[in-house]
C-alpha cells in the first residue's frame, strides 16, 4: 500500500495485502431505503447452549490438550443452486485420558445425528465397533462445541460420526455461495477459523490430519479440492459424486471445497527436477467465460515454483497445483493447499500483458501464496501467536523469488517500502509484537496485520543480510525438513536455526525483534575530541512520536548495526546495550555517516542537524534502499519533534528528483496526511504550488517514457496531484479519461484508461462531472464484467463532494446491488473525503448495524478504522461513544479501536509542527 497517509494506513492495515451488479435504477426502492436499525441478522445463527451450573466453562481460545484428530472422511452434497448443503463426516480421534466429553468446533451447523464408534476387540479381525451415543452443543458464538458421551469413553482411539446440514453463507464466510452472470458457485473460505462453519471438527492450525473427501454435485459441474480427483460416478437426481485422493496431513484452515460451472484450463505438467522427482499437474479455474484470462498467471507459475524449490532445496510438497480465480473472495488470496484461491480481480488479465501496477501486484501475491506451500502448509504454526512463521516467511520469500526472476525489477525496493510501512504501525503504543499471546478466538484476525507480514519481512531480511544467505538459508531448509507435515512454534524455530548456524547472536536478534513491540531508534552523536580517535556514540530506545503515550521502560534490542562513513568504509557492530561506542575506522572524524547501510536494518536513526545536512549533501550517492531509510527516518524525526521543517523540506525536494520510483513516492503518504489536516485555507495556494512544482515537471517527462516503472510512477503522481494537490490540469486529464472509458456523452473507448488509473480517474470524474456522471457510472457498473472496475468505481463513488448525491451513495452502499467488499470500500472512502466527512459519519452512526451486516464478517472487527481519517477531539469522542454502544456487533474490535484512537491523538499532536511545515513554503 505505498503512498497511504497514516490515517489511511490504519484504515487498510488488515486488508492485505492487500476489494455485483449495480442498481440500474437509482430511484427504485431497495431494502437499503427502508428505515431500520435492527441488529445484524445471521441466517446461519445457531441457538447457543451456555454451560450449566458447575459445568466446565468452554475454552474461549485454544482447545484443551489431550484430544487429537488423525483423519477426516468427509462426504458432502454441495449444489450451489440450492440454499443449503448436507452430509456426513467421520473423524478418527486419539484421546489421552478417559472422559465424558470433549471440546471441538462447529459454528451454526444443524447436527441431526452424532455418535462415537469405539474399536471392538480383535480376534483375527476387528469385531463390530461399539457405538456410544453422543450429544452435540454449540456453546460459544465463536463456534466452540461440547460433545458429551453417554457413559463416557476410554482413552485411546475412537471415531466420531456426525450427520449435519447448514445454509450456504451469503457474506463470504465459511462455505458461501455467490452468483455471477447468472451462474451459482460455492466456495469454502477456511482461514482463519471459518472451516468450523461447514465442518464439525478441530479447527486449529496445530491439529493436522489427513482428509478423504467426496462431494456430490450437479452433473457436469467442476469440483475443486486439495488432492487430485480420482473418481466420478453418476447418482440419481441429476447429480454425480466426485472422490478425491487422500491428502497429506493438513490444517482445517487450508481446506479447499469449490463447486460450480468453472472454466478449467489444463496446462502441461511442470517437469520434474533435482528436488521433485515427479512432473506436477498444473491447472487454472475461473468462472464461466473467463478461463482465457488465466493465461498470464499460469505462464509465470512454473518458473516461480522452480525458484522456490531451488532456494529452499526442498520439493513442492503436494501432488498437484491448482490456481483458482474465485468470483468473490473476502481476502486477496488464500494459500489453500494445492488449490491456491484468489479474488479474481487480483489475477485475471484480459489480453497478453497486464497494466504495470496490476502485474506487480499479481506477481507479488502469487509468489507469496506459493511460498506458503512450505511456510504454513507443510510446516504449520501450532497456534495463531506464531502466525509470523508462515506469513512473515512467505512475505520475505516473495521479493527473494521475484528478484531472481527479474533482477532489475525493483523488488528489493518494494520489500524495503513494505518494511518501512510496518514501522508506521509499529510506532504506536497500541501496536502488537510479532509474537504475542492470543487467548480468544475473536482476537485471531487482529494478528493479520502489517506487523505479522511486513515487520517480519524487515526483521528476516535484516538477519539474512547481516549474517549472510550462506549461513541463514541452509538453516531455514533444515527447519522445513525437520518439521515437515508437522507443527513448529517460535522456540522450535529458534532451536533449529541456532543449532544449524551456531550463532547465538542470530537467535537473539530474532527473539528481541519478534517478542518486543516497537521500532528501535538509534541516536548518533559524533565524538571527535581526540584527534585520530573518532568515535560514534549510539543510543538505542523505542521510537516515540509527538503525543504518544509510549512509556520509557528501558527496552533494548539485539541490533545488527552497519554504518558507512565519508571514508567509504562500511563497518558493523552488534548493539545490545542502551548506549554503545563505535570506533570510526581509520580514526579520522567523518564528514558524514549513513547509519543504515543498504537500508537493511529494521530501525530508525536520528542525527544532530549539521550531520543531517552533511548526509543530505550525499543523497545522490546513497543506494536507493538507503535513501528510503533516510526519508523514513527524517519524517519520523520530524514527527517526534526532533527535525526542523526546513530540513524536512529539503528531504522532500531531494526525493522528488530521485531516479527510482519508490524513492520519489516515499514522501507522498505523509504529504497526503499533511495536506488533509495541516494546510489551512490561507496556506492552500502556496502548498499546492509547492506540490505542483515538485511533481508536474516529472509528470510531463514520464508521459514520454514507456517502461513499467515510469508508467507506475506516472499513475501515482497524476493521481496525487489531482486529488491532493488539486492540480487542474491533472484533474482535467483524468476526468477526460474516465468519461471516455465509461462512454459518458460519447461512444465508449475501452482503451482510454488502464486499470492502474481506474480509481483516481473515476474519483475525479465523480467529483467534477456532476450528478449525471454518478448515475451513468452506477449504470456502467452493471454492464461491465470487470472486477477491478467494480472495486475501483465503488471506492470512487464514496468520494463524492456534492451533498445532493449523498442519498444515492448511501442507498447504493446498503443495497443488494453492491457486493460486501465494494460496500466496505465505498464507506471507507466516504469517510476519508473531508468535504462530507461529518455527514457520512452521522449516516454511519444511524445505520451502523446495517453496515455491519453488509460487510464481510471477518472485516467487522475493523469498523473502528472507518474513523481513521479524523483529527479532532470531538470526532474522537464520537468514535469512542459509538463503539461503547455497539461493541457487541463487532467482536474483536478492541485493537482496531485502540489504534484508531491513538492515530487521531497523534494527528492532533502533530498539528503545530504540520502547520509550521506548510508555513515554511510561503
Amino acid at each position: 500500500m505505498p503512498g497511504l497517509a497514516l490515517p489511511s494506513l490504519l484504515a487498510g492495515l488488515l486488508l492485505l495485502g492487500g476489494c455485483d451488479t449495480a442498481n440500474k435504477n437509482t430511484q427504485e426502492q431497495t431494502t437499503a431505503d427502508k428505515p431500520s436499525d435492527s441488529a445484524p441478522q445471521d441466517s446461519t445463527k445457531a441457538n447457543l447452549e451456555p454451560a450449566a451450573k458447575g459445568e466446565e466453562q468452554p475454552p474461549a481460545g485454544k482447545l484443551p490438550d489431550g484430544v487429537r484428530p488423525k483423519a477426516y472422511r468427509l462426504d458432502l452434497t454441495l449444489d450451489p443452486r440450492q440454499d443449503r448443503f448436507h452430509g456426513q463426516v467421520e473423524i478418527d480421534i486419539d484421546i489421552d485420558n478417559p472422559t465424558d466429553h470433549i471440546w471441538m468446533h462447529g459454528k451454526n451447523i444443524d447436527v441431526t445425528h452424532i455418535e462415537a464408534l469405539l474399536p471392538g476387540d480383535t480376534d483375527k479381525q476387528k469385531a463390530e465397533d461399539k457405538i456410544v451415543a453422543a450429544h452435540y452443543r454449540q456453546m460459544l458464538d465463536s463456534g466452540v462445541v461440547r460433545v458429551d458421551f453417554a457413559g463416557g469413553v476410554p482413552a485411546g482411539e475412537l471415531t466420531l460420526r456426525i450427520q449435519y446440514n447448514a445454509p450456504f453463507d451469503k457474506n463470504l464466510a465459511g462455505l458461501f455461495k455467490v452468483e455471477e452472470q447468472g451462474d451459482a458457485y460455492a466456495l469454502a473460505k477456511s482461514e482463519s477459523i471459518q472451516a468450523r462453519r461447514f465442518l464439525p471438527g478441530f479447527d486449529e492450525p496445530g491439529l493436522k490430519a489427513t482428509y478423504d473427501i467426496s462431494l456430490t454435485i450437479p452433473k457436469g459441474y467442476v469440483a475443486i479440492g486439495n488432492a487430485p480427483e480420482i473418481g466420478r460416478i453418476d447418482v440419481e437426481g441429476g447429480l454425480e459424486k466426485v472422490t478425491f485422493a487422500q491428502t497429506r496431513p493438513m490444517s482445517t484452515y487450508l481446506l479447499s471445497l469449490a463447486v460450480g460451472p468453472f472454466d478449467v484450463v489444463e496446462r502441461p505438467a511442470i517437469p520434474a527436477n533435482k528436488y521433485r522427482k515427479q512432473a506436477l499437474p498444473l491447472r487454472g479455474f475461473a468462472r464461466k467465460g473467463r478461463g482465457d484470462d488465466l493465461k498470464y498467471i499460469l505462464d509465470v507459475t512454473p518458473q516461480m515454483l522452480r525458484i522456490f524449490e531451488e532456494q529452499l532445496q526442498r520439493p513442492y510438497p503436494f501432488k498437484k497445483l491448482d490456481i483458482v480465480a474465485a468470483p468473490q473472495w473476502p481476502s486477496g488470496a488464500t494459500e489453500l493447499s494445492a488449490a491456491i484461491t484468489y479474488r479474481e480481480e487480483r489475477i485475471l488479465v484480459e489480453g497478453d500483458e497486464p497494466a504495470p501496477g496490476l502485474r506487480l501486484a499479481l506477481l507479488g501475491v502469487h509468489a507469496h501464496e506459493i511460498a506458503h506451500m512450505w511456510f504454513g502448509n507443510l510446516v504449520t504454526p501450532p497456534w495463531w501467536d506464531d502466525l509470523w512463521l508462515k506469513e512473515g516467511f512467505a512475505t520475505w520469500g516473495t521479493p527473494l523469488a521475484l528478484t531472481i526472476m527479474e533482477p532489475d525489477g525493483g523488488h528489493d525496493l518494494n520489500a524495503a517500502v513494505s518494511a518501512i510501512r510496518a514501522m508506521k504501525l509499529d510506532s504506536l503504543a497500541s501496536t502488537r509484537a510479532i509474537r504475542e499471546p492470543i487467548t480468544d478466538n475473536n482476537d485471531i484476525r487482529n494478528a493479520y496485520d502489517a506487523i505479522t507480514y511486513s515487520k517480519s519481512l524487515g526483521v528476516i531480511h535484516m538477519v539474512d543480510e547481516y549474517f549472510g544467505a550462506d549461513t541463514f538459508r541452509p538453516a531455514l531448509g533444515r527447519y522445513i525438513e525437520t518439521f515437515a507435515d508437522g507443527v513448529a512454534d517460535s522456540p522450535d524455530f529458534y532451536k533449529v536455526i541456532g543449532e544449524e548456524t551456531n550463532s547465538p547472536q542470530l537467535t537473539d536478534t530474532f527473539r528481541t525483534f519478534v517478542e518486543q513491540k516497537g521500532v528501535p531508534q538509534l541516536d548518533l552523536t559524533f565524538d571527535c575530541s581526540t584527534q585520530g580517535d573518532a568515535k560514534i556514540r549510539v543510543k538505542q530506545k523505542r521510537y516515540k512520536p509527538l503525543g504518544s503515550p509510549i512509556q520509557e521502560v528501558g527496552q533494548r534490542w539485539s541490533i545488527p548495526f552497519c554504518m558507512r562513513a565519508s571514508n567509504g568504509v562500511s563497518q558493523c557492530e552488534f548493539l545490545t546495550e542502551s548506549e554503545q561506542t563505535v570506533d570510526v575506522s581509520g580514526g579520522e572524524c567523518p564528514k558524514w555517516v549513513m547509519p543504515n547501510v543498504d537500508g537493511s536494518g529494521y530501525y530508525r536513526f536520528n542525527l544532530e542537524e549539521k550531520h543531517w545536512q552533511s548526509l543530505l549533501a550525499q543523497f545522490d550517492n546513497l543506494s536507493p534502499t538507503e535513501r528510503l531509510s533516510l526519508i523514513d527516518s527524517a519524517f519520523a524525526a520530524f514527527e517526534a519533534g526532533n527535525l526542523k521543517p526546513a530540513v524536512l523540506t529539503e528531504v522532500i525536494r531531494l526525493a522528488a528528483s530521485a531516479d527510482k520510483r519508490q524513492v520519489v513516492e516515499a514522501p507522498l503518504s505523509n504529504l497526503s496526511k499533511y495536506t488533509a489536516h495541516y494546510v489551512d485555507p490561507k496556506q492552500a495556494e502556496y502548498w499546492r504550488a509547492f506540490l505542483s512544482k515538485l511533481y508536474s515537471g516529472r509528470l510531463d517527462a514520464l508521459q514520454q517514457q514507456s517502461d513499467a516503472d515510469s508508467q507506475l510512477l506516472y499513475s501515482r503522481l497524476i493521481g496525487f496531484l489531482a486529488l491532493e494537490g488539486k492540480n487542474q490540469e491533472a484533474r482535467k486529464t483524468l476526468r477526460n479519461k474516465a468519461e471516455q472509458f465509461t462512454g459518458f456523452r460519447q461512444p465508449r473507448n475501452a482503451d482510454a484508461l488502464d486499470s492502474d488509473l481506474y480509481e483516481a480517474a473515476l474519483t475525479v470524474a465523480v467529483q467534477d462531472s456532476g450528478k449525471e456522471f454518478l448515475n451513468h457510472l452506477i449504470k456502467v457498473r452493471g454492464e461491465l464484467d470487470d472486477p477491478r472496475f467494480e472495486s475501483a468505481s465503488a471506492n470512487a463513488i464514496g468520494r463524492i463532494t456534492d451533498p445532493a448525491q449523498l442519498d444515492t451513495i448511501h442507498s447504493l452502499a446498503l443495497s443488494d446491488k453492491l457486493g460486501s467488499r465494494e460496500a466496505f470500500g465505498l464507506i471507507q472512502n466516504a469517510l476519508a473525503e473531508p468535504a462530507l466527512q461529518d455527514r457520512n459519519w452521522q449516516w454511519l452512526q444511524d445505520n451502523f448495524s446495517r453496515v455491519v451486516n453488509k460487510i464481510p464478517e471477518q472485516w467487522r472487527r475493523d469498523t473502528p478504522r472507518f474513523a481513521a481519517h479524523f483529527c479532532d477531539q470531538n470526532s474522537l469522542q464520537q468514535v469512542q461513544l459509538l463503539f461503547t454502544q455497539q461493541q457487541k456487533l463487532v467482536p474483536g474490535y478492541e485493537r482496531a479501536l485502540a489504534q484508531t484512537e491513538e492515530g487521531i491523538n497523534l494527528c492532533m499532536a502533530l498539528k503545530e509542527k504540520g502547520q509550521a511545515l506548510a508555513a515554511e513554503l510561503k
